[in-house]
């Protein structure tokens, strides 16, 4: 199976939305990820406020790691606005390979939650195509 330890392939666009602990807004994302083994990544874009000025479209880069269920991953910002730090990323996959949840942390600094998901019919589809290939 080309995913790792049985769980369904991270591959694919995903919808997101991140909080920080304690506030009631989130900021909603799009995620690209490509997973080989037990590795993937990835690229983000947003769109959120920068502290004083307007709206601004951030970029971001992913690289993780996955353990079955669990994953791990570092999303470091390209600069855009000024954005150029990296965030760390625990979270789980749940079974059915549509949802992904769970915390991030800045070191020194913030953290919140996170949740990602994507349609039932794309996790199918790129298991389907994982097992042909088997």
């Amino acid at each position: 199976m080309a995913a790792s330890q049985g769980a369904t392939n991270l591959t694919g666009v995903w919808q997101g939305l991140y909080s920080y602990a304690g506030a009631g807004d989130h900021t909603p994302f799009t995620a690209t990820l490509l997973e080989i083994g037990s590795h993937f990544s990835g690229s983000t874009h947003e769109t959120t406020l920068v502290e004083g000025r307007a709206r601004a479209t951030l970029f971001a880069l992913m690289d993780g790691t996955r353990s079955g269920n669990a994953i791990a991953f570092v999303k470091t910002y390209d600069g855009s606005a000024g954005w150029d730090h990296s965030v760390a990323y625990d979270g789980a996959i749940n079974g059915d390979g549509t949802e992904i949840e769970g915390t991030w942390r800045v070191r020194g600094g913030a953290a919140g939650r996170f949740l990602m998901t994507r349609p039932a019919g794309k996790a199918t589809a790129v298991k389907r195509r994982a097992m042909a290939k088997a």
